[in-house]
């Protein structure tokens, strides 16, 4: 099989793995599949919105303005996509691997006041087909670790921003040393086969030539505070097992074991913010 090829099947097991994994993680997290941030152990959120507090901090740094195009890589179950055109008057485009997170995204802009500035489509970031320069901004919420290729990936989205262009993205990144055996428990979950440190994420944006602009590690405050993405769950665990049943919810727990095997310092979570240097 050829490079592309095997990139493609990489993709194709990527959207299954979200396929089969984002029904229940939507209903948990009302259409936003990336992680939580609590401010304390005291924090009373519920879990949708300490999801939504990532989604702002992360879509806050792009700068948007009303009108613009914006590229949400990785879009998951639409609501990140939806919201930037509500608030900001975005144009969106979301692109997944998911055929699940396509037809759920696409139904929920349908039932928005911002249906006419989405849309979502079934496609592999590593090889887009729009234009050079096509987009004003950039959004990957913990996509980029999903990529075969990092260093790909990243070029491509520098192709398709205009000169000024914005990329934001947050992911996971290398944290304290901790036991390795948690850590690799963390990865299978997750199908990382990469954990960068925020230089190292740094360093292959500028390799792609990006301009850092704004960065920040918040992971204390994300994975550190798995307890209370514990506890919040556990408040609607009795309603998602009614829709989706005990059995579904059980093995949805059971593949996400790993995910919380880590100490809870040993993985960090970065925000990145960076432009495609003007002509």
């Amino acid at each position: 099989m050829t490079a592309m090829g095997d990139e493609a099947a990489e993709a194709a097991e990527i959207g299954k793995h979200y396929d089969e994994r984002s029904p229940i993680g939507d209903e948990f997290r009302d259409g936003q599949l990336h992680m939580w941030y609590f401010y304390d152990r005291e924090d009373s959120a519920p879990l949708a919105e300490a999801v939504g507090r990532i989604t702002r901090k992360v879509t806050d740094t792009l700068g948007l303005r009303p009108g613009e195009s914006v590229l949400d890589a990785g879009c998951g179950p639409g609501t990140t996509a939806i919201g930037m055109a509500e608030r900001f008057g975005a144009r969106v485009t979301g692109v997944t691997v998911s055929r699940f997170e396509v037809d759920r995204a696409t139904e929920r802009a349908l039932a928005s006041e911002a249906g006419d500035l989405v849309t979502f489509e079934y496609g592999d970031f590593m090889a887009l087909e729009y234009p050079e320069g096509t987009f004003d901004a950039v959004l990957a919420l913990e996509s980029l670790q999903n990529a075969p290729d990092l260093a790909q990936v990243i070029r491509e989205l520098y192709r398709v921003l205009r000169p000024g262009g914005r990329l934001s993205f947050s992911d996971f990144s290398a944290g304290a040393p901790g036991p390795p055996d948690r850590l690799a428990k963390f990865m299978e979950t997750l199908r990382l086969s990469r954990l960068p440190s925020l230089e190292e994420w740094c360093e292959h944006l500028r390799a792609a030539g990006f301009q850092i602009e704004e960065f920040t590690q918040c992971g204390p405050r994300v994975l550190g505070r798995k307890a209370k993405y514990i506890e919040a769950a556990l408040v609607r665990r009795q309603e998602i097992a009614a829709k989706f049943g005990e059995a579904a919810l059980n093995e949805f727990a059971e593949q996400h074991h790993g995910f919380f095997a880590p100490r809870k310092d040993q993985v960090g979570y970065v925000i990145i913010a960076a432009r495609k240097p003007y002509r």
